[in-house]
């Protein structure tokens, strides 16, 4: 299996998803850069954490007309898996991948520490190695990151189990403590904390390797079928 991490100016979590796929999970990964017309031959899109173009205009908003988006748009569209972790989910919504908005924190700071998140459907190619149910603890680093939808939305996601993963100890307010969502099709998925950090023992915790290793396990099973 191979991934793609995608590069834009401001990224600073590339690396950290290029080292968990490649290094701690032993499998290819390579940089796409913001500007390329192509995702090339991958099979997951990795959209990481950073500051996209400086957030100078609203996080994920600037970032979004890049013209790799519209590789990832269809590749997304073709079924390809796409994971967004914290700018990267920023970056889906803007784009229209993920229903909603994220808002700033609820206390107007910025949060950098382990958070508990439970895992509220392994329905998912991000989840599917876990169990329902499970808990894990993994970081957030985010200025930004209070997720907000109408209740319709809401209750949409919730009754189409698409809400993934929850926190338990909501560091910024998210409503209905949301901390992961997919879309309709669920190949595409955003999450606000960073389980590529949470992917060394030196670092200190594997726990977030279950959401990356569900993603090897969902790409295995599919390239079996």
């Amino acid at each position: 299996m191979k991934f793609g991490v995608v590069v834009f100016p401001g990224s600073n979590c590339d690396h950290d998803a290029w080292y968990a796929f490649s290094q701690n999970l032993g499998h290819p990964a390579e940089m796409i850069w913001h500007d390329s017309p192509s995702v090339g031959q991958v099979d997951a899109v990795i959209l990481p954490g950073g500051f996209s173009y400086g957030d100078y205009l609203r996080c994920g908003a600037i970032a979004k007309f890049s013209p790799v988006m519209k590789a990832v748009r269809k590749f997304a569209d073709d079924g390809g898996l796409v994971l967004g972790v914290c700018n990267g989910f920023q970056i889906l919504v803007e784009s229209g991948f993920l229903p909603g908005a994220l808002l700033r924190n609820r206390d107007l700071r910025f949060v950098c520490r382990d958070v508990t998140l439970r895992i509220e459907t392994t329905n998912s190619p991000f989840t599917c190695a876990a169990t329902k149910g499970q808990t894990i603890r993994v970081p957030v680093a985010h200025g930004e990151g209070c997720y907000f939808a109408d209740d319709r939305t809401l209750d949409q996601l919730e009754a189409q189990d698409r809400v993934i993963v929850r926190y338990l100890d909501n560091p910024n307010g998210s409503l209905r403590d949301i901390a992961g969502i997919c879309n309709e099709k669920r190949n595409v998925m955003g999450m606000m904390p960073h389980p590529e950090r949470a992917a060394d023992a030196l670092l200190g915790s594997i726990e977030g390797r279950v959401i990356l290793e569900s993603m090897v396990a969902s790409l295995v099973s599919k390239a079996g079928k």
